[in-house]
């Protein structure tokens, strides 16, 4: 089993992502094989993490996941890299759950993945040893196995935090980072940057690359990941390639770039071809037989997706015509008439009859249960499943009788109670959905698209 850890935190925007990018790039400018993994639903995060280690950076999530799906994807996806990181999120003892069940520590836990603390040291000198003490003492069968001193003031304090940790406890000091102006990720209302607004990306991964190099002991490290035990998962079955022959449209640009990529693995084990084009550039949609918008930020380039109005025509055509579609959060905003963000606004699609507004506090967040209404586009066995949600929009305007296939159980969607526009033959919503083996959406999207192909072309 590939050598693992899991750099957890004491609570958020500790640095975590940017020490665990870094990390990445210099095990790769060592020449190592490096595979990233983020724990929880996160688009952003691993888009930072796969650029770094050149790989895809796949999610580990309780929420849509079950154990056995988790340890799966983690030593799948490991299989041939010489070292894997595993991003937390938030704290490393943080969760939903009173207990912990769905917590970073629980995640380390079932991964047997020993644990990394970045500790955020403003302010902090002599105190950051009672902070590792209780954490090592919350649940002594997490194996803190190093520390990170992060936004280190300088030599002086860094002297003061390695002596008292070195003092009290008996965890190694792997490095220090001192604070720096250029190890920032900026952040806005979703989260950190996506790499693709950040210019010179490649340069500035390089140079987190070699701060982390220099900064953090990285035979350490190595060694550290070298003592996690063997996982036990069990390989899956071949694909059923049931979708051959479907060619499935997906934009993909600086708008819309929140896909899991083991998503994208399912659409193309079903045998169909994803076909990416540019919702900002292309001039045409391209031959389709379906069409997957995801989310992203629609809203920083809601100017040009308005300037690309052959696209949007041709969408709304496709769409009236009868393609099926699906689409999620920034995606069901681009499909409505207009876009509305600090005061302008800008016309989109169209096929939705109603209006996408940004609002200033959140709508939606977190873990969502929905279930299949009468009008639902999909045949979904087994009632209610999980998905997500994080939205700053709301859609107004939507005319009394707009359907929608589905029924929120627990979160907000579109009206509080429902989710997952119904327009012809096309589905959209704010959730988000994972595929799972409680939620095999890509598939369930497939057949649907296969027998719409179906009835228009009879043989």
């Amino acid at each position: 089993m590939t050598p693992r850890f899991l750099i957890a935190a004491a609570h958020k925007s500790s640095g975590k992502t940017v020490i665990s990018t870094g990390l990445s790039r210099a095990f790769r400018q060592r020449g190592m094989s490096v595979q990233t993994f983020k724990k929880g639903p996160d688009y952003i995060d691993p888009m930072w993490l796969g650029l770094a280690s050149g790989r895809p950076c796949y999610n580990l999530d309780f929420n849509t996941m079950n154990e056995g799906e988790v340890r799966h994807l983690l030593g799948s996806r490991s299989d041939g890299a010489d070292i894997s990181v595993i991003e937390s999120n938030k704290g490393l003892y943080d969760g939903v759950d009173l207990h912990g069940t769905d917590s970073n520590a629980a995640m380390a836990k079932l991964l047997k993945a020993p644990v990394v603390l970045v500790v955020d040291t403003t302010g902090t000198t002599r105190g950051i040893a009672p902070l590792l003490m209780g954490y090592q003492a919350f649940d002594k069968n997490v194996n803190i196995a190093g520390v990170i001193l992060n936004k280190t003031g300088g030599a002086r304090h860094e002297g003061k935090l390695r002596a008292a940790v070195e003092e009290y406890t008996n965890i190694p000091v792997l490095g220090a980072v001192g604070r720096s102006s250029d190890l920032e990720i900026g952040e806005r209302h979703l989260g950190l940057t996506t790499p693709s607004e950040t210019g010179m990306i490649q340069g500035l991964i390089d140079t987190l690359g070699r701060r982390m190099a220099d900064s953090i002991d990285l035979d350490a490290l190595i060694a550290i990941a070298a003592t996690a035990p063997d996982l036990d998962y069990r390989p899956t079955t071949p694909a059923d390639k049931f979708a051959t022959g479907l060619r499935i449209g997906v934009a993909r640009d600086t708008a819309f770039g929140f896909y899991y990529p083991d998503d994208f693995e399912a659409f193309e084990a079903a045998g169909a071809e994803l076909v990416f084009f540019d919702a900002i550039n292309d001039a045409h949609l391209p031959d389709i037989d379906g069409l997957f918008i995801g989310g992203g930020f629609p809203e920083t380039s809601m100017a040009k997706l308005e300037a690309n109005a052959s696209i949007r025509h041709e969408i709304k055509q496709a769409i009236e015509g009868g393609l099926p579609a699906y689409a999620e959060c920034g995606g069901l905003m681009y499909l409505c008439k207009t876009l509305e963000w600090q005061g302008k606004q800008h016309e989109m699609v169209g096929v939705i009859p109603g209006n996408a507004v940004m609002c200033a506090r959140p709508q939606g967040r977190g873990h969502t249960r929905l279930s299949p209404s009468d009008d639902c586009l999909w045949q979904i066995e087994g009632g209610a499943f999980k998905a997500h949600e994080f939205h700053y929009a709301k859609i107004d305007n939507l005319p009394a009788d707009t359907k929608f296939g589905f029924d929120v159980k627990r979160g907000a969607g579109i009206s509080g109670a429902q989710d997952g526009i119904v327009v012809n033959n096309l589905m959209a919503g704010f959730c988000h959905m994972r595929n799972t083996a409680s939620n095999p959406w890509v598939a369930r999207f497939l057949h649907h698209v296969a027998s719409i192909k179906a009835r228009k072309n009879p043989a």
